[in-house]
């Protein structure tokens, strides 16, 4: 929500911080930034959001910065009925970053256990990334710039990186942030291509000094062991283990979706999509692998018509528009992928992929002939990796198996990724009767894996049956003798100190033995004690949002709300009632 433009990326990085803090709580779900950041600026209903996302709790919120005070807002909204249900600001020092965004952090956790029901929230949820707060806003800044993927952008984001390294030298994410920064360039060709890795390669290598665990780091060392080395079974390893560390990192879902496509697990790639999706509804990129997913499947109506949507939102899409054209080829639509491929402005193609393309439509209709001849001389460069892989294709289009086993060498002498991922493409579908295939499938796409941490078992009870009566008891006549619920401003962490009770095992015992949240517990309370007030007949010259608040009530809507769900009938009808 907040305009000041020149701090933007201030305000992103904390939502960033915000968003992974909550994403530690196991039982919460929370919609990455890719996806739930296209609704900033945009005038989007509450209901909207929350249908697009499908979330019932909203969390919104600006953050100001003033020299070196901060503040920041927040409120949550239900999605059901818009209807705000909490908000603070905090007005702080900047100095002190980090312990703010793990207090609002917190505060933000423990309102929608109140609110929604149980959940076991760490002693704290966010990690220093530096004691440095300069080094920190200069790798905001970096983030803020990367993720807006274009060279020039790309450019100031390295430069800040770069300056926030030189501050901390520890601080793993401006390491990462320049390793992502790199590889973008490689992979779009936006600068020349070995440098670019050289250097992507460098920051991984001092970022794994730091933590050789951290879930980003092994996201961003299997796109490097993938698009540099070809190694499926590396790229795998890098994913689980970026996975194990952070199973909400929806990029690395997405990414391993795509390498069980590429070997044709589809049930565990699905899987991977449907979480992924869970927490990144609307993210471009999650909705491509999908769209892959369904074309290697061959459900092709159905990638067709997500293939759509891509490209409606963003015309120069080129994976979109590559996928789309092999569906018209597969469907024997050869004049309608023709004319798409023409109308693809040739820009936007790497080298030599609108030349195989070309050349696969050639030998469909009319047999192989000059754009197979020049494919040829092209595929020559043991860099032409898309040279490479639509030779393979041409081959196995034409029946030339043989051939086509031998382009596939480059896999494993020049390390043609390209060629990795069209190994396994549909418009290869001839060669999978070959008896070679089978044995090149276990070459190109062999087993990986790591030694999994030994699963938690599940927290249905927190508490022995003997210590879960006795805090019952206590809970239920603190409750009765002080009446906590008069106080407005009562909190589950309030309440659970004065019972020296962790605020944990508080909400556990609520919940699973009173069916509860902590609010509806709470506000359950305050309608007996206003019953009890509203019928005393000393009480008679206090008007109903009187009593409500001496009950402990501190809003009217809240209170009529409350009432009406838990009595069946207004406030003021229950009044007439008892008269």
């Amino acid at each position: 929500m907040s305009n000041d433009l020149e701090n933007e990326y201030f305000c992103e990085g904390i939502s960033e911080e915000i968003i992974h803090a909550l994403t530690t709580i196991e039982q919460l779900k929370v919609i990455s930034r890719n996806s739930s950041f296209l609704f900033k600026n945009q005038e989007t209903s509450i209901r909207e959001v929350g249908k697009r996302l499908d979330v019932q709790i909203i969390l919104q919120g600006s953050v100001r910065v003033s020299g070196r005070t901060l503040r920041i807002a927040a409120q949550l909204v239900n999605v059901n009925d818009e209807s705000q249900f909490w908000s603070q600001t905090w007005d702080r020092n900047l100095d002190n970053i980090f312990e703010i965004q793990d207090e609002v952090s917190l505060l933000i956790a423990d309102k929608l256990r109140e609110h929604a029901g149980h959940l076991e929230i760490h002693e704290s949820l966010v990690d220093d990334h530096t004691h440095d707060v300069n080094a920190y806003q200069y790798y905001l800044k970096g983030r803020f710039h990367v993720n807006k993927w274009n060279p020039e952008d790309i450019k100031i984001a390295i430069s800040a990186f770069e300056t926030a390294v030189a501050i901390d030298a520890n601080l793993i994410n401006g390491y990462l942030g320049l390793a992502d920064a790199y590889s973008f360039l490689a992979v779009a060709g936006f600068a020349p291509r070995e440098e670019a890795w050289f250097q992507a390669k460098k920051n991984l290598q001092k970022a794994q000094k730091i933590d050789p665990n951290h879930a980003g780091l092994n996201y961003l060392l299997a796109n490097q062991a993938f698009f540099t080395e070809a190694n499926y079974a590396r790229t795998k390893t890098f994913i689980l283990k970026s996975l194990q560390r952070e199973p909400t990192h929806a990029d690395a879902q997405g990414f391993m979706s795509l390498l069980h496509v590429l070997n044709f697990d589809f049930k565990n790639a699905n899987d991977h999509i449907f979480f992924a999706k869970s927490i990144d509804p609307i993210n471009p990129e999650i909705q491509f692998f999908e769209a892959n997913l369904c074309y290697r499947m061959g459900q092709y109506d159905r990638a067709s018509k997500l293939l759509d949507s891509l490209l409606s939102a963003n015309p120069k899409n080129l994976p979109a528009i590559i996928i789309s054209i092999n569906i018209k080829i597969k469907n024997k639509n050869l004049v309608a992928a023709k004319q798409q491929l023409l109308e693809t402005p040739e820009e936007l193609f790497t080298p030599d992929e609108r030349l195989g393309l070309l050349c696969l439509l050639e030998i469909l209709t009319t047999g192989p002939g000059a754009y197979f001849s020049q494919l040829l001389t092209n595929a020559n460069d043991p860099s032409a990796f898309h040279a490479h892989a639509y030779l393979y294709l041409a081959y196995a289009n034409m029946g030339r198996f043989d051939e086509a086993f031998q382009v596939l060498e480059n896999v494993f002498t020049h390390k043609s990724s390209i060629l990795l991922i069209s190994f396994s493409d549909p418009l290869a579908e001839s060669i999978q009767q070959a008896p070679q295939y089978q044995s090149y499938r276990q070459r190109l796409y062999p087993t990986a894996s790591i030694k999994k941490k030994r699963a938690k078992k599940p927290a249905s009870r927190i508490m022995d049956e003997e210590t879960v009566r006795a805090q019952l008891n206590k809970l239920l006549s603190f409750i009765d003798d002080e009446r906590p619920f008069l106080n407005p401003e009562l909190s589950l962490r309030l309440l659970a100190k004065s019972l020296s009770i962790h605020p944990n095992q508080l909400s556990w015992l609520i919940n699973e033995y009173h069916g509860k949240n902590f609010n509806e517990f709470i506000n359950q309370k305050r309608i007996e004690h206003f019953k009890t007030l509203v019928v005393n007949p000393k009480n008679s010259h206090i008007s109903l949002i009187g009593l409500a608040y001496e009950s402990g009530f501190n809003s009217k809507t809240v209170f009529n709300t409350v009432f009406k769900k838990e009595v069946g009938m207004t406030p003021s009808q229950y009044q007439k009632s008892k008269k």
